[in-house]
């Protein structure tokens, strides 16, 4: 079974993303400093983390159709139909689910996983979402070891020692390792959703892959980078609650069901290039009959949803994350230049 939606553009289109080489400390005292940032304490070296973590990871290798290779992360150029493309993913469950990139499977057919052993298996079931680019595949079989997800309430810190581990490049590079750290939270970087920022370098065939801490938790699975020249170390990864968010929807209904305001909005220009802004949401368009029986017209201006501030399209998508449609939200507004106060049924995006 199969279930995708409109491929998510990425900043990289390829079926990978990776990881760098960084860390001039020795091991221990990479532990160590990593340890003390996050405000824990752990004896593991790197070397035991990436033992730890690697059986978990997984290459993922098919075939896409000749007009979408070259935004597959790495594929062998022929006259064929198809040509070959690969990228990453990690066990979840240990009954052979596994969570990867929406744009690592999407359009890819003839799916096949390969473990850290060398083993192959066919992916029976593929459930993508591309608004967060998260996809869940399973494989029919048992006995795997999953990944231990990080704690919603333990804070990852920017400076923050990670391994990333994948596929770069080729499938016979499977569960390389890298050493980098975290350089940014909460980061737009033209994603649906907040992304951490990391200087562990993305290679062709990481996207998928997971970023690790220093206590062998996921904090993020690897989605994206900035590719031009003269820009080096600036990939992006999914957070954990983001993935952890996608991955409950998809097991328990098969797609992902967002609440939204049924409004079409646009940000100011501030917001759109980065600069720090406070300016509101300009409604461009009127999408619901909720949110116009709720007195909104194109042209009002949002400031606030359940009294958070808006001042960006991805604060509002992280916002709707605790809500279901249905559900009844105030908002405040200025319509025909006064401040108003309306109340909007959600709708389902």
């Amino acid at each position: 079974m199969r279930k995708t939606g409109t491929k998510a553009a990425c900043l990289l289109l390829s079926g990978a993303i990776g990881i760098g080489g960084f860390g001039f400390l020795p091991q221990a005292e990479v532990s160590a400093a990593s340890a003390k940032s996050s405000g824990t304490t752990s004896s593991k070296t790197v070397p035991q983390i990436i033992a730890q973590v690697s059986p978990s990871v997984v290459g993922i290798i098919g075939e896409v159709p000749s007009e979408y290779a070259e935004e597959w992360s790495d594929y062998e150029s022929s006259e064929d139909e198809y040509e070959l493309a690969h990228g990453s993913g990690v066990i979840i469950r240990s009954n052979g689910w596994i969570v990867t990139n929406a744009h690592v499977v999407d359009e890819m057919e003839n799916i096949q996983v390969v473990t850290s052993e060398g083993k192959s298996y066919k992916v029976r079931e593929v459930y993508s979402d591309p608004v967060s680019d998260i996809a869940l595949i399973r494989i029919n079989v048992t006995g795997f070891k999953p990944v231990t997800f990080v704690s919603s309430g333990e804070k990852t810190l920017v400076g923050e020692q990670v391994i990333a581990i994948g596929t770069p490049v080729s499938l016979s590079l499977r569960n390389s390792a890298t050493l980098g750290i975290i350089s940014g939270l909460n980061r737009a970087a033209g994603a649906e959703y907040r992304l951490i920022q990391t200087d562990a370098t993305i290679n062709p065939g990481n996207s998928g892959g997971p970023l690790v801490n220093m206590r062998g938790e996921i904090i993020g699975i690897n989605s994206m980078k900035f590719a031009a020249v003269d820009i080096d170390n600036t990939g992006f990864t999914i957070p954990a609650g983001t993935v952890q968010y996608i991955v409950n929807q998809l097991f328990e209904q098969g797609e992902v069901i967002r609440a939204g305001l049924g409004l079409g909005l646009e940000e100011s220009f501030s917001a759109t290039v980065g600069l720090p802004s406070d300016d509101p949401l300009t409604v461009s368009e009127v999408l619901s009959d909720e949110a116009a029986a709720a007195g909104i017209k194109e042209g009002d201006v949002l400031y606030s949803v359940a009294g958070h501030r808006i001042t960006a399209l991805v604060d509002l998508n992280e916002l709707m994350k605790t809500y279901s449609p249905g559900q009844t939200v105030r908002v405040l507004m200025q319509s025909g230049g006064d401040i108003v106060e309306r109340k909007v049924v959600l709708t389902s995006e």
